[in-house]
């Protein structure tokens, strides 16, 4: 595999997301290694996985690979978007994932950690929501996301705004479960995966579905998705779209006009 590590320890897989050079960009060959190391893991009676950057990154993950992203004329964000596709595999897969987050975590690389069943950060870790920068509008399913792990307040704070947050005030409103010092993150984090591994795999395989299924029971109806839809549709056919995505690739900062 090109851009991630896969090795196993027994029964915990580690996963290490290894693209230094674009930050761990989750760009649709990093993604596709990504789903298929899990679904190997998986399939090869691993009962706990861990997913890490290398260690001492200063960015866990960059989020979108940007540069992938079309220009206009068609939804950004839509069902088969790697990182749709990267989120429902964490979020189905029998084994818990525990994210171990060392540096930034940009983007949409913070949905994917959230999608993560615990989350284990260093002292240095942030998490920004950033689409705002770009004019990129984020879909139905990774706002969703946001809202089963923080508040709604937080939530608008963090994709209006754009800033980051620290991991303490990430632990301290229950966004990420623990914040560790970087000199026992990996040991803190992988004494947790050793114990997840020595308890029942099936009892923990059907609570980890039953708990997503539960979460997931938020019913809108088809007005209103239609509604959130056309709303989305409105941002990717915009000016500023446009420009979000030309700007990122020219290295500038974009001029927005609300059009």
């Amino acid at each position: 595999m090109e851009f991630i590590k896969l090795t196993r320890d027994g029964h915990i897989g580690t996963i290490v997301l290894d693209r230094p050079k674009k930050l761990n960009a989750l760009s649709h060959d990093l993604v596709a290694e990504v789903i298929a190391a899990l679904q190997e893991l998986e399939g090869g009676g691993a009962r706990v996985v861990v997913l890490r950057a290398q260690a001492g990154a200063r960015v866990w993950s960059a989020g979108h690979d940007v540069g992938e992203l079309p220009e206009g004329g068609r939804d950004p964000l839509g069902w088969d978007d790697p990182l749709r596709n990267l989120v429902r595999t964490i979020e189905t897969c029998r084994m818990p994932v525990i994210a171990m987050i060392e540096g930034g975590v940009w983007g949409g690389a913070v949905e994917t950690v959230l999608a993560c069943d615990i989350v284990i950060a260093a002292p240095d870790a942030t998490f920004a929501v950033t689409p705002a920068r770009l004019g990129v509008p984020y879909n139905v399913s990774g706002m969703m996301t946001f809202m089963s792990a923080a508040s709604l307040r937080l939530v608008k704070e963090l994709a209006f705004t754009a800033a980051p947050i620290s991991a303490e005030r990430a632990e301290r409103i229950g966004m990420i479960n623990h914040v560790v010092a970087a000199e026992d993150l990996e040991a803190f984090t992988f004494d947790m995966a050793a114990t997840i591994a020595n308890n029942a795999p099936l009892s923990i395989a059907v609570m980890k579905e039953q708990l997503r299924v539960l979460a997931g029971a938020k019913p809108v109806s088809p007005r209103g998705f239609e509604k959130v839809q056309g709303l989305r549709r409105i941002v990717y056919d915009s000016h500023d779209y446009h420009e979000g995505i030309r700007a990122f690739k020219e290295k500038r900062k974009p001029a927005f006009t609300g059009k």
